[in-house]
């Protein structure tokens, strides 16, 4: 180990214990400021205000001296905090970009789930109504077939034709359909449900 990293190592340990005022270059004052921290492009300094670090590039030449200052390793050690920096900006955005790409995908598979079963929701509607559709038409079916209103000729008891028979044709056809389309809801609302 470098003897000069080990003497700013232990000189940084002892100045901890102290508090002391420093003054920038550009005038900015730091009272009572308390070394947590030397790294080789700055100190750590706890205030009353908070922590902050100041650079060595704005303190005096004897504060530098002090902590013995390298501007070649400090620059190497700005590039290397600079490039873990980025590398972590760079992690954090990738983290990001994953969880947004899972959100929207799981967005995706719940709305087509909620499609689907807005489907089957319709498809079942449709039948429930359909077979409203054919219970009428089987009513009317049965009306219509029923003999029309009795009268007795003579002694002989006899029907007058029912107005609703020349409905049958029609109702029948209508019921064929209906009949129809629940057996093609009836396959759509299978098929969905595989």
């Amino acid at each position: 180990m470098n003897t000069n990293l080990i003497a700013v190592l232990i000189f940084a340990a002892a100045a901890a214990a102290f508090s002391e005022d420093f003054k920038t270059v550009n005038g900015k004052e730091f009272k009572d400021a308390t070394i947590t921290r030397v790294e080789p492009d700055g100190i750590v300094v706890k205030t009353k205000s908070g922590m902050s670090k100041v650079y060595f590039a704005e303190l005096p030449k004897e504060v530098q001296e002090r902590f013995h200052y390298d501007p070649q390793k400090a620059s190497t050690y700005s590039a290397e905090e600079a490039a873990n920096y980025a590398a972590y900006q760079n992690q954090q955005a990738e983290a990001q970009r994953q969880r947004q790409e899972a959100a929207a995908k799981n967005n995706a598979i719940l709305a087509q789930q909620q499609a689907a079963k807005d489907r089957t929701q319709t498809l079942q509607d449709r039948y429930a109504t359909l077979q409203q559709e054919e219970n009428a038409l089987l009513l009317k079916i049965g009306e219509a077939k029923q003999p029309g209103p009795e009268y007795w000729h003579g002694k002989h008891k006899s029907h007058h034709p029912n107005p609703q028979k020349s409905q049958l044709p029609l109702l029948q056809s209508q019921l064929s359909d209906v009949r129809h389309e629940k057996g093609e809801v009836r396959k759509q609302s299978e098929k969905g449900q595989r």
